[in-house]
């Protein structure tokens, strides 16, 4: 009982994991003095996208500043959602951000170049100059303010490269300087200064983008949920909006970001985006006008869920095999108690043994097969060979049939009978294991003859008797009057030496003495099944020996039980043997092998037999002992010359009433 809470514990993971609620809250610091820091910056640990944008928030000088820790600059603002950034860039510095994410904004910053010579030279239209001396004198006091060019980015403040033929590079400083702070102040006091603002950024805005959570796409994070999404190689979706989650997208002030090394893959927006042209001509990206989510969102979903679903799944598949297991104590106890505590002589098997024993019930293993069941060959460890009965259908109702056929089958000890090796209370339908019963059935063999076990007169006489030793001692000699309920030529299997074996019980009934079962469910099979018991619904001894008559035409006849005639199709061949026999033509229908070996006086007592087994009023039926008797006679009276008479007109059949229970039954076709 202990595993409920568990479960919920894990449901409830499962649903916050599918809905992604969180509660709105700054769970990072989200400013530094009068600097506001936004993610990939950050300040603590958690807050910031690698090493590489960690943020100090330092108190030394009385008034707190923030420092950028891997370029060791002093952040003192953010732009365009935290693409770039303004730092104070020191003048005589020679600063170099190659193997960094970073580069200095071609489009906010201008270079300064102070103290250059050969000022005549200089004719760069992108430059304009400023001096303090004479520029006749041409004695290096001359000072330049240039655009940077825009089709690259630049890691370091270098004239030589910037401008590599036009520009002199003979030059006292170079250094950048933001754009819109220079245009508030007088060029000419620049001179003085030893420290400026520069934009050094990481990225070029874009646009705007709308990102779903939880794709496909490479997702980090802060942790309040400001998270940089990547897109492709070039460009990245930077969200701020903390009702993110609650929407499972990235809404409302997500900044597009490209971050291409040469500017070339900004000219295309990316999957899901569509170009448009800024004020300045610039390409900008914006979300196509309808985004749904891709098809691999959604499958990113079941992968976000899959550890609430996997720990779903143990505690689930824990609490089956405890119910199991509890089920399978209490059929133990009921079986224990139900047999008297004889229960041990019936071996338990594990589920992992009989799986184990038929190659996980492989199909190959396949030797029998019903309506209700399925039987495999099997072999345990120690080389046994046995038949796993393992049923079709998961009805608790059939458990009590199960119960029925192991009890019964436990009690039972007879050369004539299938022995009961074991069961498996286990799994969730239920498994019989029978020794192993090598030569098929004797419907096969009547019905679909060969040389390599001729089923001469002699060996019919032999099954007969045997199957009739087996019922009588179902009826007479077991501890318990056990009545069979489904005897047919299907369940009567032949062994290795072609011995008889009674099987499959799950339809019998233990009977105390002088008491008659009565059931609301008629079962058996059509062909075999007593009109009696049809009719009343009381199942005695007499319906196994109606059962049992019909076995013998079987085997004097070589028809089966639902056979068709010129005359009446589909009719049963209980009715089409006493219709015979009423016609005087028995020695018409006769299997040829019968009639071939045969003696008619021995064919006449076996026919006799037959019409007893059948009569419509079960009192005037044999039992089974004296049916065994006879047979035993016939056998021992192969030598008689002398037929005996048989008066069909004597006999209790009333065949009209035969029809008409044959009828109701509707045989197939």
């Amino acid at each position: 009982m202990g595993a409920h809470p568990l479960l919920l514990l894990s449901v409830f993971h499962i649903i916050l994991s599918l809905w992604q609620i969180k509660a709105s809250q700054n769970l990072c610091p989200n400013s530094c003095g009068s600097v506001k820091i936004s993610y990939p910056l950050g300040i603590g640990e958690g807050c910031y996208l690698n090493k590489l944008f960690e943020v100090t928030c330092a108190n030394s000088s009385g008034s707190p500043r923030a420092f950028l820790n891997s370029l060791r600059l002093e952040l003192t603002g953010i732009l365009h959602p935290s693409s770039s950034f303004i730092v104070k860039f020191p003048r005589n510095s020679s600063f170099n951000l190659s193997g960094t994410p970073f580069s200095f904004s071609n489009a906010d910053n201008m270079v300064i170049a102070i103290g250059c010579k050969n000022y005549l030279n200089q004719k760069d239209s992108r430059c304009h100059s400023f001096c303090t001396c004479d520029p006749k004198k041409n004695d290096g006091c001359c000072n330049f303010l240039c655009t940077l060019p825009q089709n690259r980015k630049f890691v370091n403040v270098n004239l030589s490269e910037i401008y590599p033929e036009s520009f002199p590079r003979d030059c006292s400083s170079a250094f950048m300087v933001h754009k819109a702070w220079l245009e508030l102040k007088n060029p000419y006091v620049l001179k003085e200064k030893e420290v400026f603002p520069a934009i050094i950024e990481w990225g070029k805005y874009g646009g705007s983008c709308v990102e779903f959570y939880n794709s496909h796409k490479i997702t980090n994070c802060s942790t309040d949920d400001n998270c940089v999404i990547q897109l492709n190689s070039d460009y990245f979706c930077l969200c701020h909006d903390q009702r993110s989650h609650s929407y499972g997208v990235c809404k409302g002030r997500g900044g597009l970001l490209c971050v291409s090394k040469n500017n070339s893959g900004c000219s295309t927006c990316p999957y899901g985006y569509e170009p448009y042209q800024s004020e300045d001509q610039e390409t900008w990206c914006s979300p196509s006008s309808i985004r749904k989510p891709p098809v691999k969102y959604i499958i990113s979903i079941g992968f976000d869920a899959g550890l609430g679903v996997m720990l779903l799944i143990v505690v689930t598949w824990r609490l089956y095999k405890f119910i199991q297991k509890r089920k399978a104590i209490k059929l133990k106890q009921k079986l224990f108690i139900i047999n008297g505590g004889n229960f041990e002589k019936t071996k338990l098997f594990t589920s992992k043994e009989l799986e184990k024993a038929t190659d996980n019930y492989h199909a190959s293993r396949v030797i029998g097969e019903g309506g209700q069941a399925t039987v495999y060959k099997g072999m345990l460890p120690e080389g046994r060979i046995i038949a796993i009965k393992r049923s079709k259908i998961v009805d608790e109702s059939k458990f009590e049939e199960f119960i029925t056929e192991v009890i019964l089958l436990s009690q039972i000890s007879h050369r004539n009978i299938v022995q009961l090796v074991g069961c498996c209370l286990e799994t969730k339908v239920p498994v019989l294991v029978y020794e192993f019963v090598s030569n098929g059935n004797l419907y096969q063999h009547l019905h679909d003859q060969n040389e390599k076990f001729p089923l001469t007169w002699e060996v019919r006489l032999r099954i007969a008797s045997e199957v009739s030793s087996g019922l009588n001692y179902l009826h007479s000699a077991a501890s318990i009057s056990i009545y069979h309920g489904d005897i047919k030529s299907a369940n009567i299997l032949l062994d290795e030496k072609f011995q008889v074996k009674v099987s499959d019980f799950g339809t019998s009934r233990s009977i105390s003495v002088d008491q008659t079962h009565l059931t609301t469910q008629v079962k058996g099979t059509f062909g075999y099944l007593d009109p009696e018991y049809f009719w009343s619904s009381q199942f005695t001894e007499k319906s196994d020996v109606y059962s049992f008559g019909v076995v013998l035409a079987e085997l004097l006849t070589g028809q089966k039980p639902i056979c068709s005639t010129n005359i009446d199709e589909d009719r049963s061949l209980a009715t089409y043997f006493l219709y015979a026999m009423k016609e005087n033509r028995l020695f018409e229908i006769l299997d040829p092998r019968v009639m071939k070996e045969a003696g008619k006086e021995e064919i006449m007592k076996f026919a006799n037999l037959i019409i007893k087994c059948l009569d419509l009023n079960g009192k005037n039926r044999p039992t089974m002992r004296e049916a065994a008797i006879e047979l035993a006679g016939i056998r021992a009276s192969t030598h008689s010359s002398s037929m005996h008479h048989i008066n069909i007109d004597d006999t209790n059949f009333v065949l009209a009433e035969l029809n008409s229970f044959e009828d109701s039954l509707s045989f197939p076709r």
